[in-house]
């Protein structure tokens, strides 16, 4: 299982918005992620979460420009969460490796174009709305069922723009466009999905409000979920690394 250590290089974010806003505090947390554990860096310059302002590229590129080029420097995979056309382009060029577009290319269209004129792994995630995404877009007759849908839909996108299916990472996209038990219907079916739209999957659920309503200590409940994905997700995106590998190792051991 890949683990993706997010790396939030934002005033923001809605977890650690501001802990990591400058090249240097952001590369040094970005070296602990991978001592506890993390395969890639998923950095961002840009918050998504509900009331955020969207960035331009000037702002989004001061902020991640640095931080790419030194973790690439250090022979670190990159990820970027963006979901900018031009962002990604500039991203690709410094080194990385994975484009992460929140919005599956609903905002920015031709960012498919862009990570198909390269090398580089696209996750398309499913979401509703604009990048930050509202409670009131939430609404779903069956949420498997629509979920799929919207994302084959995005997918057939995707791949008419050149980028082939072998390098896309599908995202169910929690907690955006979903709420509460929407979530947890999500993971509980997401063999579903998956038989829906076979692939390789991220699942981004790191410190989300569904994990608080059951153990307050979202990084517990991160790791555990985490595990319990162990062997059927391609990767998770998560805040804490080391709570996180250590899950996955216990998964390991007992399946294998």
């Amino acid at each position: 299982m890949e683990i993706l250590g997010i790396l939030n290089v934002t005033p923001d974010s809605f977890s650690d918005g501001g802990r990591w806003n400058t090249a240097e505090r952001a590369i040094e947390h970005a070296r602990s992620l991978i001592a506890d554990g993390a395969t890639i860096i998923d950095v961002g310059g840009e918050s998504t979460r509900p009331g955020a302002a969207p960035l331009g590229f000037d702002e989004e590129w001061s902020r991640i420009g640095p931080v790419i080029t030194g973790l690439v420097a250090e022979g670190i995979t990159v990820s970027v969460d963006t979901y900018h056309a031009q962002t990604a382009k500039h991203a690709i060029a410094a080194g990385a490796s994975i484009i992460n577009d929140v919005t599956g290319g609903r905002v920015e269209p031709e960012i498919h174009a862009v990570v198909a004129d390269s090398d580089a792994l696209y996750v398309l995630q499913h979401s509703r709305g604009g990048a930050a995404t509202t409670d009131e877009t939430a609404v779903y007759d069956d949420i498997i069922t629509d979920v799929g849908r919207e994302m084959s839909a995005a997918i057939d996108k995707a791949t008419a723009a050149g980028i082939d299916q072998s390098r896309l990472i599908l995202d169910p996209g929690l907690g955006f466009s979903k709420v509460g038990d929407q979530d947890w219907e999500v993971l509980r079916r997401f063999d579903e999905l998956v038989d829906l739209l076979p692939g390789r999957w991220l699942i981004g659920h790191s410190r989300k409000r569904f994990l608080g309503a059951v153990d307050g200590d979202r990084d517990t409940a991160t790791a555990i979920v985490s595990a319990l994905l162990y062997g059927r997700a391609w990767g998770v995106r998560v805040h804490n690394a080391g709570a996180t590998a250590a899950a996955a190792e216990l998964a390991r051991r007992i399946h294998g």
